[in-house]
């Protein structure tokens, strides 16, 4: 895993302008969800008390992006895919502007919330198969792999940083998150609009029903890229044990509130790490194989997670499984991408985009569900075993995926 000159390339690759302008626009977008998260469920917690309206703004999110996720698709392949991006990250910051006036002049309901946020999944929906589109085209030949690596730092940066900014925001004032918002997406749109792509867009599909759904049909045919989706989606189906954290950090971690913020921080300080290293050392052999190994690295340290009863071999196992899932989902990213012609990359995009959302939604009702048949420490124990069965399950099914020799 090397390559000389990594912070040599790294400068030469933030100075490109295309990337410069979509890195910024795409930090300036997940900064605006991740702060989002903390102010509406603030907001909907103080306006009802409710747990269970709390757990409705997750399923008013998702609903919309599980419907039109495959004309997403269709639209980022056929239409200029920063405009679209530019275009979402515009009803984006309304939707925020919106929620900013209704909260400063105190007539903002629960239903209002929840409209913002229905738009805020529609207007998702369509950027996340456009944004990740647009990756190939802004990237210089030959570094795509860091490219993928420095998006995905950022992605990292903002979960960790973006609720701290959104709640030290909401505590200086209800509205100032939403102003915060709207202002982080317009600035995200005007980046993102002045974008000039080194190489122009292929050919456009038809307009035909038959093309919302050739994302599918695509990945059915290429089995290292059906392995690689399919992968991710029962890793973390499997794998979706941090969802009880606030049961282990309260029950059998002792540790309290503070407790829970540093294991929530803990897998985002690996990743972010892990990111660094592969932005100047990256993978240039056996990825196929690296990704499977990472996988199976994750679900050991998700088996450490479950039967640790100390509080810094807990932090080492989150912060090894955060680090493992950026090594895989920085390989996917760039495989899926790199070996999807460029007419296609919206709507294989978007079935890469659903697995991924259903996965992580999915993965902690699955937790739940088993904790409350079997006991929190039982269910941790059989997703990290799981994950690590769908691994060596996954080398022997998709051999074409254990022998993707490189990337670029």
């Amino acid at each position: 895993m090397t390559e000389p000159a990594g912070i040599a390339r790294d400068e030469r690759l933030l100075a490109h302008r295309p990337f410069l302008l979509y890195f910024l626009g795409r930090g300036f977008s997940r900064f605006a969800a991740q702060m989002a998260t903390v102010a509406l469920g603030w907001q909907v917690y103080e306006l009802t008390g409710s747990a269970f309206h709390l757990g409705l703004i997750g399923l008013v999110q998702f609903l919309p992006m599980a419907v039109l996720v495959f004309v997403a698709g269709h639209a980022a392949d056929r239409y200029d895919r920063q405009r679209v991006v530019q275009i979402c990250q515009i009803v984006q910051a309304c939707a925020a502007g919106y929620l900013w006036w209704g909260t400063l002049n105190g007539w903002m309901t629960v239903p209002g919330i929840y409209g913002a946020v229905a738009v805020f999944g529609m207007a998702g929906a369509f950027e996340s198969p456009a944004t990740a589109a647009l990756l190939t085209g802004v990237a210089p030949r030959g570094q795509f792999q860091r490219a993928a690596a420095l998006a995905t730092g950022m992605f990292q940066l903002a979960v960790i940083a973006g609720p701290a900014i959104g709640g030290f925001a909401y505590a200086a004032g209800s509205a100032v998150p939403y102003g915060i918002m709207a202002v982080f997406w317009i600035l995200g749109s005007l980046l993102n609009g002045a974008i000039r792509l080194d190489r122009p867009p292929g050919v456009r599909p038809a307009p035909r029903i038959s093309e919302f759904f050739a994302g599918i049909r695509f990945v059915r045919s290429d089995p290292a890229i059906l392995g690689t989706i399919s992968l991710d989606l029962f890793a973390v189906l499997l794998g979706g044990a941090t969802a009880l954290m606030p049961i282990y950090a309260s029950d059998i971690l002792h540790t309290g509130p503070w407790g829970l913020g540093i294991l929530r921080a803990a897998p985002a300080v690996g990743a972010l790490a892990m990111t660094v290293l592969l932005a100047r050392r990256t993978i240039t052999r056996r990825v196929g194989m690296r990704m499977l190994q990472a996988v199976l690295v994750f679900g050991l340290a998700t088996l450490v997670f479950a039967l640790s009863r100390v509080m810094w071999l807990t932090l080492v196992a989150l912060i090894v499984m955060g680090a493992a899932d950026t090594i895989s989902v920085v390989i996917r990213t760039s495989l899926v991408q790199l070996r999807t012609p460029d007419d296609m990359r919206g709507r294989v995009g978007a079935v890469n985009y659903l697995f991924v959302n259903a996965s992580n939604q999915l993965g902690e009702f699955e937790s739940g569900m088993t904790a409350a048949l079997f006991g929190t420490v039982p269910a941790a124990v059989i997703g990290g075993a799981g994950t690590v069965l769908v691994a060596l399950v996954w080398m022997r099914v998709f051999p074409s995926l254990r022998r993707v020799e490189r990337l670029e």
